[in-house]
């Protein structure tokens, strides 16, 4: 039962309905992904609101009460550090980031926790290569 909520509750497919300024977004199932494929699992559960670039200018960002992070500039943004921890504790649900949570963006890590049927290394696998993908994804400023 809880794991049907956290999926229902998951906004990885979205239908947008624009009239004027006005964005609706309706939530969709979330798409079963490799574990081991941070790029797989970036662009089911991250594109629709970082974008396919990670820009922060995905199709949903319109709809956002604050304009997803650009995770291409987390280093930069960072004294040329990636903040590692920082952006794990962010996907996990500990991280005190006021979008991710929100009822406009999951906290994955529960997601994850459903898919994975309560494995928990698997959640920290799923995680991790997530993480190792957006830092891939780092340019300069």
């Amino acid at each position: 039962m809880l794991r049907s909520i956290i999926l229902t509750a998951a906004i990885t497919t979205f239908v947008f309905a624009a009239a004027a300024s006005d964005v609706v977004i309706k939530p969709g199932p979330t798409s079963p992904t490799s574990a081991t494929s941070g790029q797989e699992m970036y662009r089911a559960y991250c594109s629709s609101c970082h974008g396919l670039d990670a820009k922060g200018n995905g199709p949903a960002a319109p709809a956002m009460k604050r304009m997803p992070t650009d995770l291409t500039t987390l280093t930069a943004d960072n004294h040329g550090k990636f903040p590692e921890l920082h952006v794990y504790a962010t996907i996990q649900g500990d991280g005190n980031s006021p979008v991710h949570g929100s009822k406009d963006m999951p906290v994955w890590g529960g997601l994850f926790q459903g898919m994975s049927h309560g494995n928990t290394a698997e959640v920290q696998l799923r995680i991790s290569n997530l993480v190792s993908y957006i830092k891939g994804l780092q340019t300069s400023k």
